[in-house]
């Protein structure tokens, strides 16, 4: 089996300047290295984009959890309340990656630190993994009612879609973010 190993090579560094106007690099004590930062994609963790994209995911979660926690049935079917349950997370996720985004942004910092980036990506694989699970499942059930039973009379229909669609947007929304922060992981 042939396995290459990695070296280092010491590279000698000049000796620094002490502030006045000569010495080596001429620059007058100003030693400071510009710092280098990665092509940061927007959506990705720290960018506008992905503030944007956090608010999104935020809004619809939030609205869809509202409109179905405001139906007096909702409790009765077990998809339903996943659906809450499961938006209520991707608010709460969607909310602190929001935060920490604009603290980002105004400290101007990037997020590419590696294990960050892992928990922003499993963070978003597990809470749109949810979220489209407990969409879909509101979806069958909605549809059961709607087609099946001919039941939207007695139950709150417009509201179970609505909140249903709100919940695949927000799904929509949250796989950009998982797929750059994903793409951001495996191409360290």
């Amino acid at each position: 089996m042939s396995v290459s190993i990695a070296s280092v090579h010491p590279v000698e560094e000049d000796p620094p300047t002490t502030g006045g106007g000569g010495g080596a690099g001429g620059d007058g004590g100003n030693n400071e290295v510009p710092t280098v930062r990665m092509k940061d994609l927007q959506g990705m963790p720290g960018t506008l984009g992905g503030l944007v994209l956090r608010i999104c995911q935020f809004a619809f979660a939030v609205v869809g959890l509202c409109i179905m926690a405001t139906t007096s049935d909702f409790p009765s079917v077990t998809a339903f309340c996943y659906l809450v349950a499961a938006t209520g997370l991707q608010s709460l996720w969607s909310l602190s990656l929001a935060i920490i985004d604009i603290y980002a942004l105004l400290v101007r910092r990037s997020l590419q630190n590696s294990r960050v980036v892992t928990l922003f990506t499993i963070g978003d694989a597990i809470t749109s993994t949810l979220t489209f699970a407990a969409a879909c499942a509101s979806a069958g059930i909605t549809v059961l009612i709607d087609n099946d039973l001919n039941g939207c009379a007695q139950n709150h229909c417009a509201q179970f879609e609505t909140s249903t669609a709100m919940a695949f947007i927000c799904w929509f929304t949250a796989v950009p973010s998982f797929l750059l922060n994903f793409w951001s992981l495996a191409s360290r």
